[in-house]
């Protein structure tokens, strides 16, 4: 089966676009799909669904304050490199930065350009003793383009999840924003297990595809960790729940190293896993995650989920009855198609 970027379009209102989020995590609205059934509830209502032995997984990772200025650019940093000073930053006119220049941030800090790449823009070296504090200094949270507005400063909070640790995100696992620590509690009070992973979420999480055949389209890799003793808990799972595709991501990429009938294996690796229609999922059960993107590499994901029909389906009902999109917006739960 050929896929075409095409197939993964739909209209959205531009209303529907959330560019703040509620004021309390647990109101949000969550659409459930389920085979030959679509329902309307709210966040709340995920811990119905949970069953003695579930095993919920979380992405834990925090978001740097990735976005700054230096010697009038504005960068966004998205992958570490070979060492904690090392980084791959987006720039719009990254070609116009000879390799070798070093360029000034707002506190005095210099960065070396180290090379350019057509798709990662520029590979940067932080001439500081921690890359982290001066972030913390000079940048921004890198809010998506969408929301059309600067950060704020309710952000630095609302814009991580009530777990995340450790730093190394340039974008939230947005379906764990919906999460307090009330809701956790009560996620083992049904009987239970939490489980959270790593995934440094990069570029690759939102990046636009632009090839028109799927198989063309080469994903970013990031860095993700699922350690031993996590590993055993979840292969132990009477169900698996990702929460977010940046978990769906992390197992997924351990299934491929499972042996036996194991869901996962231990994995601390890059992954550039691209998961479309026609893919085998081994490891998920089920997922909750946020409204995505027309075309872009989540709604093909959901779709190779829950099936592509029954996804623009959703989506449709979703639009019309008006939840919120994207980062800051609504969620919802899916089930496997089989």
């Amino acid at each position: 089966m050929v896929l075409h970027t095409s197939d993964f379009d739909f209209d959205l209102p531009s209303k529907l676009i959330a560019s703040r989020p509620l004021v309390r995590r647990d109101a949000s609205r969550m659409l459930v799909v389920q085979p030959n059934n679509i329902s309307d509830k709210y966040i709340l209502d995920f811990l119905d669904y949970l069953h003695p032995g579930d095993v919920v997984v979380f992405n834990n990772s925090r978001v740097i304050p990735a976005r700054f200025m230096a010697s009038g650019f504005e960068i966004t940093l998205h992958t570490s490199g070979e060492n904690d000073k090392i980084w791959w930053g987006l720039c719009k006119k990254f070609n116009k930065i000879p390799v070798g220049s070093e360029l000034v941030l707002d506190d005095g800090t210099t960065v070396t350009v180290l090379a350019h790449d057509d798709d990662s823009g520029l590979k940067l070296q932080f001439n500081c003793d921690n890359v982290f504090d001066v972030l913390n200094r000079v940048g921004k949270m890198p809010l998506p383009p969408y929301m059309k507005r600067d950060e704020e400063f309710s952000d630095r909070e609302r814009y991580q999840t009530v777990y995340s640790d450790p730093l190394g995100s340039m974008a939230a696992p947005t379906a764990g924003l919906h999460f307090t620590p009330e809701l956790m509690t009560e996620i083992e009070k049904r009987g239970a297990k939490i489980v959270k992973v790593t995934l440094h979420v990069g570029a690759g999480t939102w990046m636009p595809v632009k090839t028109e055949n799927l198989s063309e389209h080469k994903m970013h890799s990031e860095w993700c960790c699922i350690t031993p003793q996590q590993a055993d808990i979840i292969n132990n799972a009477k169900r698996v729940i990702a929460v977010g595709t940046t978990s769906m991501r992390t197992l997924e990429s351990a299934a491929k190293l499972a042996v036996d009938k194991n869901r996962v294996a231990p994995i601390c690796a890059n992954t550039d896993i691209f998961i479309t229609p026609g893919y085998q999922f081994r490891a998920v059960d089920m997922l909750l995650t946020n409204f995505h993107l027309p075309k872009s590499t989540l709604f093909m994901l959901v779709s190779a989920f829950a099936g592509i029909d029954e996804m623009k389906l959703a989506y449709k009902h979703a639009i019309d009855n008006e939840y919120r999109f994207f980062s800051y917006g609504d969620c919802c739960l899916l089930f496997k198609k089989d």
